[in-house]
């Protein structure tokens, strides 16, 4: 199985590093291609820099690792590549206002995986995952001991789910379903209350992720 990884920043680049180190395949597209190739390079012979494109048709599984504004213009242009790829959504609806604080981005009663998943076409096999901890956990927290960390996702597909926890255990954590899309606003921020971001920056452990997931806010 092989990965593309779109976007090479906080997210994207532990995460390369993670899933070669657990022998997986990634492909690495980003704007600055140069700094895909770099990251690549410096990955050894499981990785390869491709554009966009190319990584998604080459691809079992696309990690759009890029912010909800960036990941909604590639789903418009390339939509039609991801007919029965699944798709890994990390993004939250955060942004930036004219003073550079970091605001929400889309209403309270809607989530960034709820617009992904609508915008992809029905053949794609869509997750939400690898956007519950911060950027520097998710880099720092793989192959924990004594006891994984746990990456929590949310969907409704099978095969999403799956290919997730393969990645996932690959990545060195352990994964968990917090429910399906409905309940994708559980691990995003601001607000999430399975976020780690709302957990006083708490890495959890799976007897402490399947309690907190079972806890207030889950759906019926």
């Amino acid at each position: 199985m092989t990965t593309a990884i779109i976007g090479v920043g906080n997210i994207g680049s532990p995460l390369a590093r993670h899933l070669v180190t657990g022998g997986e395949p990634v492909v690495l597209a980003a704007k600055d291609m140069s700094r895909a190739g770099a990251l690549a390079d410096e990955l050894g012979p499981l990785a390869r820099a491709s554009s966009v494109e190319d990584a998604i048709v080459g691809a079992d599984v696309v990690v759009f690792a890029l912010w909800l504004d960036a990941i909604k213009e590639v789903i418009a242009k390339d939509a039609r590549l991801l007919d029965d790829k699944v798709v890994v959504d990390p993004s939250n609806p955060l942004g930036f206002d004219e003073n550079g604080q970091m605001m929400r981005t889309l209403p309270d009663d809607q989530s960034s995986g709820s617009v992904v998943a609508a915008i992809l076409p029905a053949a794609a096999h869509y997750v939400k995952a690898f956007g519950t901890l911060s950027a520097d956990s998710l880099a720092s927290a793989a192959n924990h001991q004594p006891r994984k960390a746990v990456l929590l996702y949310a969907t409704d597909d099978d095969a999403a789910a799956t290919s997730i926890e393969r990645l996932i255990r690959s990545a060195g954590f352990e994964p968990l379903k917090a429910g399906g899309v409905a309940d994708a606003g559980r691990i995003e921020m601001p607000g999430g209350d399975l976020h780690q971001a709302a957990l006083n920056g708490a890495v959890l452990d799976l007897d402490e992720a399947r309690s907190k997931v079972a806890g207030a806010g889950a759906s019926a």
